[in-house]
């Protein structure tokens, strides 16, 4: 059995393994995976499919679990969850005649990873935070 210690990526004080927005400038190739994804998640039917599948109780939910959720068809749903799945944000598997879709959470964790400001940066009010908070 090796002894070698495990290191646990971006958990490191430099950097980790991905730069966020804030300490150091995008890579081409890396602004154009994480667009994927955004652009998958710029649809609010993708983000309601994305959010049901996270939220279920056992990690996965079963197509005909999701299908009735919406006023669209059944193949726009699935068309729906193909660009998903095409993001990286969610894998599928059939049983029988249903497909069952489950989060990748490595996407989710990375996309939260590049947009995540480093801890010791005080957060500044902006205009709009500071009239609502004179407003309440």
């Amino acid at each position: 059995m090796s002894k070698q210690e495990l290191v646990v990526l971006g958990q490191d004080e430099a950097g980790g393994c991905c730069p966020t927005l804030l300490t150091a400038p995008m890579e081409e190739d890396q602004a154009v995976e994480l667009a994927k994804v955004f652009k998958a998640l710029g649809d609010p039917v993708r983000l309601r499919l994305l959010s049901m599948i996270a939220s279920r109780d056992g990690g996965e939910i079963c197509v005909c679990d999701l299908t009735p959720a919406f006023d669209l068809s059944q193949p726009t749903i699935s068309h729906h969850l193909k660009l998903l799945k095409q993001a990286g944000l969610i894998a599928s598997e059939r049983r029988g005649t249903w497909v069952y879709y489950r989060l990748l959470p490595r996407t989710t964790d990375k996309l939260a990873a590049v947009l995540t400001r480093p801890a010791a940066e005080p957060v500044e009010p902006t205009a709009s935070t500071e009239s609502a908070e004179a407003t309440a």
